[in-house]
């Protein structure tokens, strides 16, 4: 473990990271807030940190093995969790409890949409901005971003983009180079954000609005400058162009790369994955539209129409934008889309959950496994795509959902053992590990009736989802620590 380099690294990264309090606070100079020197003082202290960190550690530039790019990865999200609460801390309105802000940092960070704080129609631009700020940041990933944009780091790009890029296959690159892959995949990210937000403009939103919302839905994390959320703006255009680009942001990026390389659509109509994605995500909305008909929770088939397709898409791409209060629907809508939320968008996207790949790969190990029961001799690979899976990434899919939800259920046990009722708990807890954001119960608005021992918990929970899970709980076992 090259634990000098490691430490320059984390500096390196978090004086990268100050960098980024810069944008809101030439927004409150902007607006007149009031809050510049929150900003100024947080962009001073992170600064500082990263300095500490750095100096004593500038001369050590080892390669970094495997296990070093893991440990980088948590500690950078761990330690930039927190500093990200620091401008939460120090801003008077809202006024949050250091346990509030660690979780509304690590919620905007990890893109899950989570919330704590009430009264967003009257809180600070600034304060606003650096929310939709966070989950832009963390939708790609800032340590992607640093291994684009600083190769005079000096380290192994590929152990941190391996540790840091969801999906279960992660050897995929894009280009020969590893800084040549993330800095695709961020130019592929910052122009969804350009049209996001001129496609929000030209609908009506405001320029801060129009910016602040294509933060959010590129990077699906749902954060809004409105209580009401989306539905603040009681536009059909808005909520297509939202459906439209979370949609997009939910497929896998290779596939906008080979696109915009090879000029042609071919990349899109070949993937057994983005298939599966759309197919569920038109499954689902086409039951919520039927539903909502036919209970007469709309009279017109319109309505239904229109606020069952926003809600299935932002549900099931983990996005968590709101146009209605779809937890208090009737029957088992609210349940069911919740649940489409574990499946989550396509590898290699900005969508939480287990991703549809891994989900695929379920089905069609579990049909393998029927057909072996009637021909117990017959060789059955599993194909996606036409091509055969190695049976080490079927093993790694089940070996990741047994750890999914043996991660769930210790999480959810303790959430009801601090208070939480069943259904609160349960919601909370797959809202969180799916990056989703609202759930159901008294977590449905907003996670204010959460305790904080729960909040940190919750907090734990989202960076599980964030990193996949092994990439967190491997730091807990004894052979990543062993010489």
């Amino acid at each position: 473990m090259h634990l000098l380099s490691i430490q320059r690294l984390l500096g390196l990264l978090l004086m990268l990271f100050s960098f980024s309090l810069l944008p809101p606070a030439l927004v409150s100079w902007f607006y007149d807030d009031g809050q510049v020197q929150v900003f100024t003082t947080g962009m001073g202290a992170v600064l500082g940190l990263g300095c500490l960190l750095w100096l004593p550690a500038c001369r050590y530039k080892d390669e970094l093995r495997v296990r070093d790019g893991f440990l980088i990865v948590v500690l950078f999200w761990v330690v930039l969790g927190l500093a990200g609460a620091l401008p939460f801390v120090l801003a008077t309105t809202p006024e949050l409890s250091i346990t509030e802000a660690v979780f509304e940092s690590f919620s905007g960070l990890t893109t899950t949409g989570a919330t704590v704080i009430t009264g967003l129609d009257v809180m600070p631009r600034s304060i606003l901005f650096y929310r939709q700020q966070l989950q832009w940041l963390g939708g790609m990933g800032i340590i992607v971003l640093a291994v684009a944009i600083m190769p005079m780091l000096g380290v192994g790009g590929m152990q941190l983009y391996r540790a840091e890029t969801p999906g279960p296959l992660k050897e995929n690159k894009l280009t020969p180079r590893i800084t040549e892959t993330a800095k695709a995949l961020w130019y592929i990210y910052l122009a969804l954000t350009i049209l996001c937000a001129v496609s929000y403009w030209l609908a009506g939103m405001s320029a801060f609005d129009a910016i602040a919302h294509s933060f959010s839905t590129i990077a699906i994390g749902g954060f809004s400058t409105h209580d009401q959320s989306i539905g603040f703006f009681q536009s059909s255009s808005i909520e297509l162009i939202a459906v439209v680009f979370m949609l997009l942001a939910g497929m896998n990026f290779a596939l906008h790369f080979v696109a915009w390389r090879s000029l042609s659509l071919s990349s899109y109509l070949k993937d057994s994955e983005l298939k599966a994605y759309l197919s569920v995500l038109a499954l689902v909305t086409m039951v919520t539209v039927s539903y909502l008909y036919y209970t007469d929770t709309f009279i017109f088939i319109s309505d239904a129409l229109h606020a069952g397709l926003f809600q299935a898409v932002s549900i099931g791409t983990t996005a968590g934008f709101t146009t209605a209060d779809y937890f208090i629907w009737p029957g088992f809508l609210p349940v069911l889309l919740l649940f489409v939320s574990f499946i989550g968008g396509c590898t290699g996207s900005t969508g939480g959950g287990m991703k549809v790949i891994r989900f695929l790969l379920l089905l069609k190990q579990g049909h393998r496994e029927m057909v072996r029961l009637v021909h117990p001799n017959a060789q059955i690979p599993v194909k996606v795509g036409g091509k055969p899976m190695p049976d080490r990434v079927i093993n790694a899919v089940w070996g990741f959902f047994a750890a999914y939800v043996g991660s769930f259920v210790i999480i959810m046990l303790f959430l009801m053992a601090t208070g939480l009722d069943q259904i609160t708990a349960f919601s909370a807890v797959a809202a969180c590990m799916n990056n989703l954001g609202p759930g159901l119960g008294s977590v449905g608005a907003n996670y204010t009736a959460v305790n904080d021992a729960g909040k940190w918990a919750l907090s734990f929970a989202m960076m599980l989802g964030r990193l996949e899970i092994f990439t967190l709980l491997i730091l807990f076992s004894r052979d990543f620590w062993r010489r």
